[in-house]
């Protein structure tokens, strides 16, 4: 066992591993053991009672959260030419097509979301075995394969984000930073849990949503209580 530093040990004794918070407590707490010198994310993990391998069990979509992510969402959007102004003036960061796959057939990977035109799926398409595990595969079901480049643009620089179940039927998602106040904290969290319940699929059995946590980059985990969130 590695020592556990001083700025840990005073997070540790912050938190009651017993207790299970309300939302509101643990969103105020989340913000007193972030200790880094940056500005922490803060992470929702949200335990299932799914069985992901199942397809008719797969839990998955994209949430608005209200006050964005707080993070600079990086956007790379492979369109053909007559695209190419609608998704530069919608605030794209890269806007092209092959040499963009050329780039990233390199090895290039240095963007966080991925919009393209259902035109261009074949060639996107051609680099799944990059993109597939990194999370940046363009797919209609999340928006990011669309005709109507701008508005996909506009909603993820706003704080649109897709979630997915995991194959141990946990959905882990960032909400928000350290900084941003607990209330706004608690705003982003709520809209990602109440998104999660509608999409409650009708071949689950017995309790959904079996636990919550909430953690910040290199925090101690918080146990939220899930009667706090579900109304």
């Amino acid at each position: 066992m590695g020592r556990v530093s001083k700025k840990r040990k005073e997070a540790l004794a912050k938190i009651d591993s017993a207790k299970a918070y309300s939302l509101t407590e643990a969103c105020a707490l989340v913000r007193e053991v972030s200790n880094t010198k940056f500005d922490a994310s803060v992470d929702i993990s949200v335990r299932l009672g799914v069985d992901p391998r199942k397809a008719n069990q797969m839990v998955r979509g994209t949430v608005a959260l209200p006050h964005g992510t707080g993070k600079d969402v990086r956007v790379l959007v492979l369109c053909t030419p007559d695209k190419e102004e609608e998704a530069k003036a919608a605030g794209a960061d890269h806007v092209g097509l092959d040499d963009y796959i050329q780039k990233i057939k390199g090895g290039w990977t240095d963007i966080d979301v991925i919009i393209t035109l259902p035109a261009v799926m074949g060639k996107v398409g051609a680099l799944g075995r990059i993109l597939g595990p990194r999370g940046l595969m363009p797919n209609p079901k999340t928006g990011t394969v669309t005709m109507d480049v701008g508005k996909a643009v506009g909603e993820v620089k706003a704080g649109k984000i897709d979630f997915k179940v995991d194959k141990y039927g946990i959905v882990h998602s960032a909400v928000a930073k350290a900084s941003f106040e607990p209330g706004k904290i608690q705003d982003n969290a709520n809209e990602l849990i109440q998104q999660i319940m509608k999409l409650k699929p009708s071949a689950a059995k017995g309790t959904y949503i079996k636990s919550i946590y909430m953690s910040s980059t290199m925090s101690p985990s918080i146990q939220v209580d899930a009667k706090s969130v579900i109304a």
